[in-house]
């Protein structure tokens, strides 16, 4: 049986966590980025809605720094879940957004166990 192919990072976690910690700051500004336009064309649901955009814009940023434990990388997934189901309700634009990350976020979660299972 052969073995995996090395992926030739020096600190192949580290990368990993960076590559994580990059998603998870640009999808706190995204969300903070989302809220002028929020509040002035959110409809009846604007308070909600900027509610939510802000307390998943923080959870993001704290999730940053939590990326050593197991299991911050799927409440990173639940993330854009989150903001999927509130802008259900809410916001439609929310929900392109939580799409978005969604899909960012699985192939984080790929390339994460690519580069930890070869290391």
């Amino acid at each position: 049986m052969t073995s995996p192919k090395p992926s030739g990072l020096r600190n192949p976690p580290g990368a990993v966590r960076g590559l994580g910690s990059v998603t998870l700051i640009v999808e706190a500004v995204a969300l903070l980025l989302a809220l002028a336009p929020m509040i002035k064309f959110g409809g009846a649901h604007r308070t909600p809605a900027f509610v939510l955009c802000l307390v998943l814009a923080v959870a993001a940023v704290v999730l940053t720094g939590l990326l050593r434990a197991p299991w911050a990388w799927w409440a990173g997934a639940a993330l854009p879940v989150a903001l999927v189901v509130g802008g259900l309700a809410y916001n439609w634009g929310l929900v392109a957004l939580g799409i978005i990350f969604g899909l960012t976020w699985a192939y984080v979660l790929y390339v994460r166990r690519c580069v930890l299972s070869s290391g």
